[in-house]
């Protein structure tokens, strides 16, 4: 949800800046965008999709994450020259980084997961189960990177609740960046500074 509410954001502020300066928006010129959806494809099979999502075991599906996310940061990569990826490629890291030493999934608090789930539903699933779609439910003191897990909720007011993590934090701030100062790649080339 944080992702898409930076999307929106980020073409509403590019889209504003552009009338403003009575200028066309244009994209970031962003190469090899096909890797984002070869990322996508198998989280939205094993993960979104509801026929086939309970088909597959965990052990697959964890695969299926940690693929989609080293495709995700090869793209990333490919690109860390356009202003944006930088703190892009810093988010992926740190979700990449708390997934992998975390058994694949994305660690959940119990307490942050009582925000989002009934008491009697939390009863059920026990420590260590998947939560949700790509998380899993970790107490704190088991939870390496515990700071990097899904901690944080969006405001009780905001009509859809979902936990995030600080690098989903990094992600949305870099595709925010990327959308809304488009024009900014040929500034960034131009001062001769390489990353």
């Amino acid at each position: 949800m944080i992702l898409l509410l930076a999307i929106a954001a980020g073409l509403l502020v590019g889209l504003a800046w552009a009338g403003w300066n009575r200028q066309t928006y244009r994209p970031p010129d962003l190469q090899h965008l096909w890797l984002v959806f070869v990322a996508f494809i198998p989280q939205f099979i094993v993960v979104y999709l509801p026929i086939t999502r309970r088909l597959f075991p965990d052990w697959l599906v964890v695969g299926f994450l940690l693929a989609s996310q080293i495709i995700l940061l090869a793209f990333v990569w490919l690109n860390r020259r356009i202003m944006g990826m930088p703190i892009l490629l810093c988010g992926v890291l740190l979700n990449l980084t708390v997934m992998t030493t975390n058994g694949g999934f994305m660690p959940i608090s119990p307490q942050t997961a009582s925000r989002l789930v009934s008491e009697d539903r939390l009863k059920i699933i026990q420590t260590g189960s998947r939560f949700s779609t790509k998380d899993v439910l970790l107490r704190p003191e088991n939870t390496r990177f515990e700071w990097l897990a899904d901690r944080f909720l969006l405001p009780t007011w905001f009509p859809y609740q979902a936990a995030f993590s600080l690098g989903d934090v990094f992600i949305a701030l870099g595709i925010f960046y990327l959308l809304a100062k488009p024009g900014s790649y040929t500034k960034f080339k131009n001062r001769g500074i390489s990353i």
